[in-house]
């Protein structure tokens, strides 16, 4: 005989198993996707930071790659947020862009940093205390943070 789940504690009702196993599984597939995105943006990024790096005039000059990328991570974000958004996912903008940014500064610790700052001769400490990197991820909260406000929130 199968023990049967008390339907409340305290005069509250419980939901079911089920309901409960349905919703940890949406989260799962929010945060997926979320980090899924922001590892397509930092691509994007790293691929842009890639070329800029051969490009005469810019190449010599880390100010002016990083101001560029911080023109180029608006599109980038912006389409990211679209793929996120794009099945009806209401998760606050806020949210999306904190792990779309935590997931691209932990793609700068595993590959950026390694095998192109500290063969340049750079460091973790040179490269996580650049003033222009926290200004890119904070570009990218916010952007996903608009998103979500202007074009989410609203319907």
């Amino acid at each position: 005989m199968q023990k049967q789940l008390p339907q409340q504690v305290c005069g509250i009702a419980l939901p079911k198993a089920f309901e409960i196993n349905d919703f940890l599984k949406k989260l799962q597939m929010k945060y997926f996707r979320a980090i899924s995105i922001g590892a397509m943006v930092w691509g994007l990024l790293f691929i842009s930071f890639a070329i800029l790096g051969i490009v005469p005039l810019i190449k010599d000059s880390l100010y002016l790659q990083a101001s560029a990328v911080g023109i180029l991570i608006v599109p980038f974000t912006i389409f990211g947020a679209s793929i996120f958004y794009k099945n009806g996912n209401k998760e606050r903008g806020i949210t999306v862009g904190v792990i779309m940014a935590l997931t691209a500064l932990s793609l700068d610790a595993l590959i950026t940093v390694p095998f192109i700052e500290i063969p340049k001769g750079g460091s973790y400490q040179s490269f996580y205390s650049f003033p222009l990197l926290w200004l890119l991820a904070l570009i990218n909260i916010t952007t996903v943070y608009l998103y979500w406000k202007l074009k989410i929130k609203r319907i």
